[in-house]
């Protein structure tokens, strides 16, 4: 439904993407790749009646970090 409504993860980028002019073409890739999974998602969800299982299972903050030094700044604070 979110999907649907333009309301995803991935249609809030591409707004934020034409939103702010000063990405240009930087962005362009980003925002190709951003389209070309939500037509993966369209068909996934034609086929199997449901969203693809890494939209559904999506959490905020879920991912694994791959760095390994710490970017926090709360030491900053002194």
């Amino acid at each position: 439904m979110v999907v649907l409504n333009e309301l995803d993860r991935f249609h809030l980028v591409m707004d934020v993407i034409d939103r702010l002019p000063q990405l240009g073409a930087r962005a362009a890739y980003l925002k190709q790749a951003l389209f070309d999974k939500l037509i993966k998602h369209k068909q996934y969800v034609c086929k199997h009646g449901d969203d693809m299982p890494e939209i559904a299972g999506w959490r905020w903050g879920a991912a694994k970090r791959t760095t390994t030094h710490s970017t926090s700044t709360e030491g900053d604070n002194v």
